[in-house]
């Protein structure tokens, strides 16, 4: 259900034309905490369901979102602006997130027995995982259904009732999964979205019935949902962007490589978390690598109308930062090979390619957020990698090669929490694996058995099954008993082991 206050209320906008999509409600912080009381009735029923009927129900809203798919894409092509396809094919990929949890929910976190070891051999030792109550997620805008999904779908799977903050700039999307889950839900508000502005999400990460929060933006703003979590020691899950790198070798196929990079550069206008935003090539395949990618950039035209590669820039405030990036490279002597300073047009930015950037270039060092690339010449994979990690992020990575035990190696090597070799960002699709990054792109997991378990607390119980013939934890134990069981543990685990 999506909460209404009698407050004030705030516009969601078309970037593209500035048109009002729509109007929505700015919560207030009353709003908010009766939101999270409804939350804490429904997770009681929620969790009560059991395994198989909330696994039936969760695949009842995966049903009723794909037969919305298209209502759903349409949405966020109007609140984004980025392309109709581009809008599906993010909707197709939380469709498979929500798919994934539902089925896979019970093995993850059902009870199961584990060895007690001998030393406690009497003892039935049992871990099951239990629901934390309230989840609160606070999602971003530029991946509006596909980001917090990842959230919102394997908190639910794993039996907590989720209050959904999306953002100002993507309300709709979120008030329109909340009618969905409501047709299939009915009983209890299992999923709420609240909209509002930075104050609502701050209510919502400051109250005391929220179990944990799930929040997606920047590291600034995360810092801020930090210290109100910190209010009631609520953990949060937090994905904070990146700086990520593409690194190509000597072998790899430069077709494939420039047509991935291109794409994970440009699509959605460069606003992706785990975007390519810089490009080590090794020295051999330089030439020709830039070749490909700069004749393919020069093809790519932002817009609104079905044709255009990519949309504008949702947040108005992120032009100028990208404007700055461009120019800061230009200024430290880098040679814009694809669109330059004059490629910011409000409210798109065309694409532009930038080589012989220093290192310490804002370009090369914070995040962009643009469809903007620069590429490094390298000399080997070892220099790629070295430069790939020279970031206090910590996201996504992408590697290009012949070599699938290089690329391997390459790929452990990657300060990230994710790399996908030939091909960008493949590993989104596997709903299996986990999602999240290190250093200043945030900690925790969503996506895969560690995402289940994000939003579960491991309950560890233990049952005597016969009593064995002494009792160490007893002030009735005997000086003979406890030598007995000294020898034993040195019979055990004194044993020096050799190479």
């Amino acid at each position: 259900m999506s909460v209404a206050t009698e407050s004030t209320t705030f516009e969601s906008l078309n970037p593209a034309t500035g048109e009002v999509v729509a109007e929505h409600p700015n919560s207030d912080a009353a709003a908010v905490a009766a939101a999270v009381e409804r939350a804490r009735t429904a997770a009681e029923w929620w969790r009560a369901l059991g395994w198989k009927e909330r696994r039936l129900r969760l695949l009842n809203i995966k049903g009723a979102l794909t037969r919305n798919l298209n209502r759903m894409a349409e949405v966020i092509h109007q609140e984004t602006g980025k392309p109709l396809q581009d809008a599906q094919l993010e909707t197709i990929m939380a469709i498979v997130h929500l798919d994934w949890a539902a089925r896979n929910a019970r093995k993850v976190l059902g009870p199961r027995t584990v060895f007690p070891g001998m030393a406690s051999i009497n003892q039935k030792a049992v871990l099951e995982y239990q629901p934390l109550g309230v989840v609160g997620v606070i999602g971003p805008w530029n991946y509006p259904i596909f980001t917090p999904m990842g959230s919102i779908a394997y908190a639910l799977a794993a039996g907590n009732a989720v209050v959904f903050k999306p953002s100002e700039f993507t309300p709709g999307v979120g008030v329109l999964l909340a009618e969905l889950v409501d047709g299939v839900v009915p009983e209890q508000p299992v999923l709420q979205t609240v909209t509002g502005l930075g104050a609502t999400g701050a209510a919502l990460a400051s109250s005391p019935g929220v179990g944990k929060i799930a929040f997606t933006g920047s590291a600034r703003t995360a810092k801020k949902v930090m210290a109100a979590c910190a209010e009631n020691l609520t953990p949060i899950v937090a994905e904070c962007g990146g700086k990520d790198a593409c690194i190509v070798d000597a072998d790899a196929d430069l077709d494939a490589a420039a047509d991935a990079a291109l794409w994970g550069a440009m699509s959605n206008a460069g606003q992706t978390c785990i975007g390519v935003e810089r490009i080590y090539v090794h020295d051999a395949a330089y030439d020709a690598f830039l070749g490909k990618l700069t004749e393919k950039a020069k093809d790519l035209r932002p817009g609104f109308d079905r044709e255009a590669a990519y949309g504008p820039i949702t947040m108005p405030g992120q032009l100028d930062i990208i404007e700055r990036h461009i120019k800061d490279a230009l200024d430290k002597g880098g040679t814009a090979v694809v669109g330059g300073a004059d490629s910011v047009r409000k409210p798109y930015v065309e694409p532009v390619v930038l080589t012989d950037v220093p290192e310490d270039s804002s370009a090369v060092c914070e995040e962009t957020f643009g469809p903007t690339i620069t590429v490094h010449r390298v000399k080997d994979l070892d220099e790629a990698v070295e430069k790939a990690n020279r970031t206090n992020y910590g996201l996504a990575g992408t590697i290009f090669s012949g070599n699938k035990s290089r690329a391997m190696e390459a790929a452990r090597q990657m300060r990230s929490g994710m790399t996908s070799i030939n091909a960008f960002a493949s590993f989104a699709m596997v709903a299996a694996l986990p999602f999240g990054g290190v250093g200043e792109s945030g900690f925790g997991r969503i996506h895969g058995a560690d995402g289940l378990r994000e939003f579960a607390r491991p309950k560890a119980i233990t049952r005597t099954r016969f009593n064995l013939p002494m009792n160490l934890t007893s002030f009735d134990r005997t000086e003979k008993e406890m030598a007995r069981i000294l020898s034993m543990i040195n019979m055990m685990h004194a044993k020096r082991y050799k190479r």
